[in-house]
Order: structure tokens, then sequence, then C-alpha cells
């Protein structure tokens, strides 16, 4: 087995690991969602006067709708919709009206899923510097031939591993690091429980080993953390410790810095 998903498996199973990991993601929600008074003034009034379809425009311009629907988004994404559609409008307003002004606002205003929010997380704790390297924009990391992180966004990333290392996919990368005069790339993802969605993320996420056209000085790598890590027959450790994947770099973000380092 790959000397550093063995310790990414040891870590999790006999140190601190959770309590380690939440220094890169940690799990706060944030603060209310912000709204616009003004509309939300206008929302009353469209809602005292049961005005239908004006309710339900002005609702689709806050962030966050109040009620789960699946029709919600087609709404927003074609708001003529409204207008053609008179059983949806009545039956999504019926559940409005139930619901209440006080609860409606209480829904609009609700903090984002943690879940949503970890995206950003590894990218954020790289920016503070946790791997001892600097980070560099893209401009100053081509310009230079240090050991550096390079600070962009995913798609800015998966540029510069289009045209400078062979990467063959049209998906946004979440780590370029030039160590050496290698290059380690790869994504990270926090998986945090069992199921098809999350499989189908880490599955993404391995796809990173079958990206590069050429090998050279090119190191890919699946920083990967979570639930994939618990011993047992589950489906996600049984991926990371069958042939195909077993000698693979797949190691969590807590050995991140010594994998770069032990790079020759």
């Amino acid at each position: 087995m790959n000397h550093w998903l063995e310790l990414s498996i040891e870590y999790a199973n006999q140190r601190s690991y959770l309590d380690d990991l939440f220094t890169i993601y940690p799990a706060i929600p944030e603060g209310i969602r912000e709204i616009d008074q003004e509309l939300w003034q206008e929302v009353e009034t469209a809602f005292s006067k049961r005005r239908c379809k004006r309710l339900i425009r002005l609702l689709l311009r806050f962030e966050k709708f109040p009620i789960q629907d699946p029709y919600v988004a087609y709404l927003k994404r074609d708001p003529t919709a409204i207008d053609i559609n008179p059983r949806t409008v009545r039956r999504l307003c019926g559940r409005l009206y139930e619901m209440g002004l006080s609860e409606i606002y209480k829904q609009c205003t609700e903090p984002k899923e943690i879940n949503r929010q970890i995206g950003p997380m590894f990218r954020n704790w790289l920016r503070k510097g946790s791997l001892g390297l600097p980070l560099l924009e893209m401009n100053k990391f081509l310009n230079s031939q240090e050991d550096a992180i390079l600070d962009g966004s995913d798609k800015e990333l998966k540029d510069f591993a289009h045209k400078y290392c062979g990467y063959n996919r049209d998906k946004g990368l979440d780590l370029v690091v030039r160590i050496r005069n290698k290059y380690i790339i790869g994504e990270a993802k926090f998986l945090t429980d069992f199921g098809g969605h999350q499989y189908a993320q880490l599955s993404d996420a391995l796809r990173i080993f079958e990206s590069f056209s050429k090998r050279k000085k090119i190191v890919p790598v699946a920083i990967l953390d979570g639930v994939l890590y618990i011993r047992g027959n589950n489906k996600m450790y049984r991926t990371i410790t069958s042939p195909k994947y077993k000698q693979k770099n797949i190691f969590s973000a807590l050995l991140l810095r010594d994998f770069i380092y032990s790079t020759n």
C-alpha cells in the first residue's frame, strides 16, 4: 500500500484525526443570510394582499427561497413560467400562506448549510501559509522558478495544468504546487458520509490519476478526508485499498505538507 495512504488510514483510526481536521475544515455555520429590508416590505405587502404571482417573484429574488420544491429552480431560471402555470403558483402560494410571514422570513435568512461551505475551506487553509510555501498569482508563478503554490481560481489552476502539465480534463483543480522542479497537482475533498453522491465525489477525485497525457515531473494526488478512511467493508474504503488505487498518492490534507517536502 502507498505509504501516504497507509499513514492516512492510521491517522484517522489512531489519532485525534477529527480534532486536527477541524483546522482545515471548520464546521462552523455562517450567520443568518442578509436580505434586503425594502424588498422584504414588498413581500409583506404582496402576502397581505394575497398577490400570488407578485409574492413568488419577490421571494425568488432572495438567495434562498423559503420552501424546498422541485419546481422552484425552473421558475427562478424562467420567471415567465409564473404567468402560464397558475396551478403551480397556487400550490406554492398555498404553502407560503400556511407558513406565515415569520416562518417565511426565518427560512429566507437561514444560514447556509455547512456542507455547501466546505468547497472553499481547503483553499482558505492554503492561503494561511499552512504549507510553508509562498502563494504566487499566475504571472509571478510563471516568471519564477522558486518552490511555490499557484494562487488562483480552480479554473486558473486548470488552465495552467492544461497548458504546462498535460492535464486533459475540463474540470477545475484545487492544488498546483511546484517543488524541486516538479508539479504536485490535485483535488481536495472532504467526504462527510457514505452514500451515492459522496461516492461519486470520491470517484471524481480519483480520476486525477488518469488525467495527464504526460507524466514527467507531474505528481497527481487525491487529497481526501472523511469517512473513506474508516476501516471496514464500506465501498469507499474498499475502493481506495483496491489493487487499482492502493499504490496511488491518496492521503489526508493533514499530511500534505510532509508529502510535499518528501517529494524528490
